[in-house]
């Protein structure tokens, strides 16, 4: 006789973001039977939990896709958030929860959960937290019992609102400060917020409720900013100035930061708006969540950070600067460029592998580095994603990581590794790293670039960079040949594998 799991199933919507990928490895540990819903089901390769839940393929645009996902579900969770998907963020954010709110009523799910904006309502919102708080009211307006949950500045390790601080406080040791940076917030600790979300479950009397949930302390973003630097023993001077508006601010970020100005200008501009918690039902619903202070928040995403043990990050999200691009399977047709270069190399394929997996970031691109940094500046001037997101791990890769100005689209272990382009470019592009194992012991390692270009502009672009291009790639796959043959002798003398 086969045992039934006495919890109810859990769906898990927004499963490839930063908080929902957070989340379901914590509802597995407790015991939940979870179902991911996601557009990309390839996009949670590598997730360690992958194997443990249910994946459904489905849009919350799409309402036809959502029965089947919501189908014998008792909670669903909505983390979705259209912010990095254009200007019309607000409108797919409303569409989005109705379609959802209507599905989960007809499916008869009991309740949803949901992670908002904290603000008050009453006060001028910018449209990024009007659209959370609207966002949690359309997921309401279907009849199913909503718990919101409104946070302000949620810190940890990859989070955005970090993220924008710590790039800010790394990189500018003398900063230009508007006023938004002088609002009092209440930061609080990832930690703190996938406590409140999974204690929801467990706590009925939660149902139906708008719970305001915040850190131990209110502060500024400013005193933020200052609490980061001491942490990391950075000296930091501030020059307030009177004038600085969100539009600036967000070109400012742009270029200094890893955050588009798309993304930045709707966060700053929620920046002017108050996040302090008014309603202390958390505490009376949630006693034992203790919350803690900004700087233990810090130092507890410094130490994920330092040991390179971040799981999720706020670029994971699916759309980007190119808007949501679906998985594409290449092949040599009419209207696609490809150039390929292959090397034979005396090493096995894992050895190669290892090596072009670990490029990018801290390591760099092996060869003409200085090229690559200047393509990824100027992508930053015209409003592109640039270098600076580096990668979640210095060594290992997943589909749907972000890495400097690629994603990554496939990844096979010792064979493949494939990523698609996220600069600004004419038309869309790929790299891809592949190893085959040959009769004679040896390897061939076949680098191939794919460009698909969009009119008269991309072919003009491709053949206008196609001389330093060849340059560079031609170099690339000789070093990576390189190096690999050198880690593989290195291993030979010390007799044990060594890392890149």
């Amino acid at each position: 006789m086969t045992e039934t799991n006495p919890l109810p199933r859990i769906l898990i919507t927004g499963a490839t973001g930063y908080i929902g990928g957070r989340l379901v490895p914590r509802l597995l540990e407790q015991g939940y039977p979870v179902r991911c819903l996601v557009r990309d089901p390839s996009r949670l390769q590598g997730r360690p939990w992958q194997k443990q839940v249910e994946v459904v393929k489905g849009d919350v645009l799409e309402p036809e896709t959502l029965p089947n996902a919501l189908e014998g579900v008792q909670v669903a969770y909505y983390l979705i958030h259209s912010l990095a998907a254009g200007e019309d963020y607000h409108e797919r954010d409303m569409r989005a929860a109705r379609n959802f709110s209507q599905a989960a009523q007809a499916a008869g799910v009991e309740r949803l959960v949901y992670l908002g904006g904290l603000a008050q309502p009453r006060s001028a919102l910018s449209e990024h937290l009007r659209s959370r708080q609207e966002t949690g009211e359309a997921l309401r307006s279907g009849g199913v019992p909503v718990t919101e949950f409104r946070a302000g500045v949620i810190v940890g390790s990859g989070s955005l609102s970090f993220e924008l601080v710590r790039y800010l406080t790394e990189r500018v040791p003398i900063m230009i400060t508007p006023r938004w940076v002088y609002t009092r917030t209440q930061p609080i600790g990832i930690r703190e917020v996938l406590a409140y979300l999974a204690a929801a479950l467990t706590t009925p009397e939660s149902n139906g409720r708008i719970i305001e949930i915040g850190g131990a302390e209110i502060t500024t973003y400013g005193n933020m900013m200052k609490s980061y630097a001491q942490a990391r023993g950075l000296k930091r001077l501030m020059l307030p100035v009177p004038v600085l508006t969100p539009r600036l601010s967000s070109y400012w970020v742009n270029i200094v930061t890893p955050i588009p100005a798309a993304i930045a200008r709707p966060l700053i501009e929620g920046m002017r708006n108050e996040n302090i918690v008014r309603d202390d039902s958390a505490r009376q619903l949630f006693p034992d969540i203790e919350p803690v202070t900004y700087e233990v928040s810090v130092r507890r995403a410094l130490a994920r950070l330092q040991a390179s043990n971040v799981e999720t990050a706020w670029s994971d999200a699916l759309s980007t600067s190119q808007g949501d691009v679906p998985p594409v399977i290449l092949t040599t047709q009419e209207g696609m460029i490809i150039e390929r270069r292959q090397r034979v190399v005396a090493v096995g394929p894992e050895e190669i592998y290892r090596v072009f997996t670990g490029i990018g970031g801290q390591r760099g691109w092996f060869y003409m580095n200085w090229a690559w940094r200047i393509r990824g500046l100027i992508d930053r001037l015209i409003g592109g994603v640039g270098l600076r997101r580096g990668r979640r791990d210095p060594n290992y890769v997943r589909v749907g990581d972000a890495l400097d100005f690629w994603r990554v689209e496939a990844v096979q272990p010792d064979e493949l590794l494939r990523l698609r382009a996220e600069m600004k470019v004419p038309g869309k592009a790929w790299l891809q790293f592949q190893t085959k194992a040959r009769d004679d012991g040896r390897t061939l390692l076949v680098q191939t670039a794919f460009f698909a270009p969009k009119g008269l502009a991309g072919w003009l672009y491709w053949y206008a960079l196609y001389p330093i291009h060849a340059l560079i790639f031609s170099g690339l796959v000789d070093q990576i040949a390189r190096r690999a043959e050198k880690i593989d002798a290195e291993a030979q003398r010390r007799g044990e594998k060594v890392k890149i």
